[in-house]
């Protein structure tokens, strides 16, 4: 199983980042290379425990659906989604924070896993997992710029 492991300091307090990370509107703005829309289930505002949501976005020259459910919250210090269906074998993502003075530690833990055995495995090493982090560092910035304004 590949895993990423980000750690990202903004000057904000906790609660803001925390709401902004579970944004769904945000998120779509992030992404907005990979043209990634909310399509099913919690499509705008916070995302709470037990919603779920369905991703379309145009990943790899591919459209592709993934739908995530966010299986544990604890506000506004940890809440984690895990891929429900989707082109992953398994994915599961823990967002953590941690308020230190005026600045909020966000740490992202991304575990996923591809299909295709050592295909796949080879796959990732060599390309996906670096594609995936890219993609989180990208969303957790445009999250920074909007928590220190």
């Amino acid at each position: 199983m590949a895993r990423i492991h980000l750690t990202t300091i903004i000057k904000a307090d906790i609660q803001t980042v925390f709401d902004l990370s579970r944004n769904i509107d945000l998120h779509q703005k992030s992404t907005s290379k990979t043209n990634e829309k909310a399509i099913a289930g919690r499509t705008s505002g916070l995302i709470e425990q037990g919603e779920t949501v369905t991703w379309k976005a145009k990943h790899l020259g591919v459209y592709q659906t993934l739908t995530t459910k966010i299986i544990s919250m604890n506000k506004p210090h940890h809440f984690v989604d895990e891929m429900q269906k989707g082109a992953f074998r398994s994915m599961k993502h823990q967002h953590i924070f941690t308020q230190e003075g005026k600045n909020t530690i966000m740490t992202d833990i991304f575990e996923f896993e591809s299909p295709f055995g050592i295909i796949g495995k080879i796959f990732n090493k060599f390309f996906l997992t670096n594609y995936m982090k890219n993609f989180l560092l990208e969303r957790n910035q445009l999250i920074k710029r909007t928590a220190e304004k």
